[in-house]
């Protein structure tokens, strides 16, 4: 099983690892990694059932260390259900990361704004999702355990204390509903006038499918977008990834240091 051969690559390369808290880092947020303390970085190539991603940004390791005193697994970039149509690709990385004990899911993502009070460079919490494309990686799971509760998708103490850890720092937090695309394309201002209609905050192609299955498997989740541009008709700007990238990088300083210190702040359950 893939899980268990896995399993076995990190338990041999990293015996000590016991991390409670799992991350997956999107586009612009690689710098997290230079946070992780004692690391062990594993590229993917090397855990069976772990994907290499094909798309700028997503380095394709996991590094196993700590950040401050609270060990961490941080999968350094993730796989889009664009790449290959699947949405159960990160399936095998969360049943590995959860067996080896991460209760916790911090997941970070690039995304389009809404809001014109969302400007890119802004930061937002996830407060709850739009499942747009309407897949889920549970597909093919059996019992009654697929049927999960999504009322909480994103953990309410974990945003409270996102939220209280940008109002000491007097970093400004936008909280918000996040809509998945599927892509590769960027949307239609048609599309984005709808989604706001809906009540979406932001706009991205990833995370959705990770929080359903990490929740299927008990795992609390919070997930933080960067803004890197206003959504298609909102402005002027051409969209691309590499603009994308362009803009993430710009405040990756500032957000790697404040997903640290959160993490840091993970000293075990209430």
């Amino acid at each position: 099983m893939k899980t268990q051969a896995a399993l076995q690559t990190i338990q041999t390369r990293a015996p000590l690892a016991r991390p409670r808290v799992a991350l997956i880092l999107g586009s612009g947020w690689g710098e997290l990694t230079h946070h992780v303390q004692e690391a062990v970085c594993i590229p993917y190539s090397a855990l069976q059932g772990f994907p290499e991603p094909s798309v700028a940004g997503h380095a394709g390791e996991l590094w196993l260390g700590r950040i401050g005193t609270q060990q961490v697994a941080v999968m350094s970039g993730r796989c889009h259900s664009y790449e290959n149509g699947d949405v159960d690709g990160m399936n095998v990385p969360l049943r590995v990361l959860r067996a080896l004990g991460c209760d916790i899911l911090i997941q970070t993502n690039a995304a389009g704004s809404l809001r014109a009070d969302m400007p890119p460079h802004s930061l937002m919490v996830l407060s709850d999702h739009i499942n747009f494309a309407q897949r889920s990686p549970l597909v093919g799971e059996v019992g009654t355990a697929r049927f999960v509760n999504m009322a909480n998708a994103y953990d309410a103490d974990l945003r409270t204390q996102a939220r209280h850890l940008a109002a000491q720092q007097a970093l400004p937090l936008h909280e918000g509903v996040y809509v998945w695309a599927f892509g590769p394309q960027f949307e239609t201002p048609a599309e984005i006038r709808m989604f706001a209609l809906l009540g979406g905050d932001a706009v991205g192609m990833s995370c959705v499918p990770e929080t359903i299955f990490a929740r299927f498997l008990g795992m609390r989740v919070l997930a933080l977008s960067l803004i890197t541009n206003l959504a298609a008709g909102l402005s002027t700007e051409v969209l691309s990834h590499a603009h994308t990238l362009a803009q993430a990088q710009a405040s990756a300083k500032l957000t790697s240091r404040f997903l640290a210190d959160l993490i840091s702040r993970q000293n075990g359950p209430d």
